[in-house]
């Protein structure tokens, strides 16, 4: 069916960023949903995926961010570049401590956001169930009576290995001041701005 977990919380990210554009870096970005949206937002985007089929999706669907076949955790990342790095559902398929790349990556006083998930179930989990279907039966109806549904193309799947206590103790130890916050869908937002650089003395006279 055609509802998007993570589709559903593009809203929400992008209420997460400051207004105003920037520079940006989209991971795992798939066939470009997010990254177009960034885009529209104002943003320079450049947009990473290891898959060489949703990146050629992904250009032949254009709208703006330049779209490249990358590995994260072996691609040289510029430093203190980025004013915002997202990224969506694919923090899982690498080493948690993938994160200090992104940190690294960012520019003073930029935006770090992970759309992420977690193993384990929660009371949350119990609660998405019956919305997920819900959500799944309404979607798939509209887009039928539309005539608009078209399967999309598949992303790898790969369980997560960790729990939302072992994201939350790593991430304040990677990332000291970020902040996770348990979503619907099985998902989590991890929240984390590096500190902006110091202002520098005003000279005597």
């Amino acid at each position: 069916m055609p509802f998007d977990h993570n589709d559903h919380y593009h809203r929400l990210l992008l209420r997460s960023l400051p207004p105003g554009g920037g520079t940006a870096l989209d991971i795992g970005c798939g066939t470009g949903r997010f990254a177009r949206r960034l885009a529209e937002r104002g943003y320079q985007v450049d947009a990473l995926d290891p898959s060489a089929e949703v990146i050629a999706e992904a250009e032949a669907a254009g709208g703006g961010p330049r779209f490249r076949r990358a590995d994260v955790t072996a691609e040289e990342l510029p430093a203190g570049h980025y004013d915002a790095v997202t990224c969506l559902a694919s923090l899982h398929h690498m080493p948690f401590g993938t994160v200090t790349r992104l940190r690294d990556a960012l520019a003073p006083g930029g935006t770090l956001l992970v759309l992420g998930c977690h193993a384990g179930m929660t009371a949350w989990d119990v609660v998405a169930s019956p919305a997920n279907a819900v959500a799944r039966v309404a979607v798939h109806a509209g887009e039928r009576l539309r005539g608009a549904y078209t399967p999309p193309l598949k992303a790898p799947v790969r369980q997560p290995d960790m729990t939302l206590p072992q994201i939350r103790t790593e991430a304040a130890r990677l990332l000291p001041g970020s902040r996770v916050r348990q979503l619907l869908f099985w998902r989590y937002l991890l929240t984390y701005r590096k500190p902006a650089e110091p202002a520098e003395p005003a000279e005597r006279t």
